[in-house]
């Protein structure tokens, strides 16, 4: 099961607000594509990469447009932990 934390559904709204300020198509585009790609984390949950900064093989990311999608894999659950841009570094802590 794919499940969202509430800073990752709140990311995905401040990705749409942001975007939608220029283009409501490009804002809906992405945020359909981060969904779709989620999905995906049910059947192949190790299909992202490890992320470099954590060295963490359960925390892994997708990239999405500018977006890294980071999540956690536990056993056959997968939990979306944040999105955050690609330029900006990101500060993790995972318990």
């Amino acid at each position: 099961m794919v499940k969202w934390s509430r800073t990752a559904m709140e990311d995905l709204k401040r990705i749409y607000d942001y975007i939608s300020e220029d283009s409501v198509i490009y804002a809906k585009q992405v945020v359909e594509e981060v969904i779709n790609k989620s999905d995906y984390l049910k059947d192949y949950p190790n299909m992202g990469r490890v992320i470099p900064e954590l060295n963490n093989p359960r925390i892994r990311e997708l990239i999405i447009y500018s977006y890294r999608m980071v999540y956690q894999v536990e056993s056959e659950d997968v939990e979306i932990l944040t999105l955050v841009h690609s330029r900006k570094n990101f500060d993790l802590e995972i318990k």
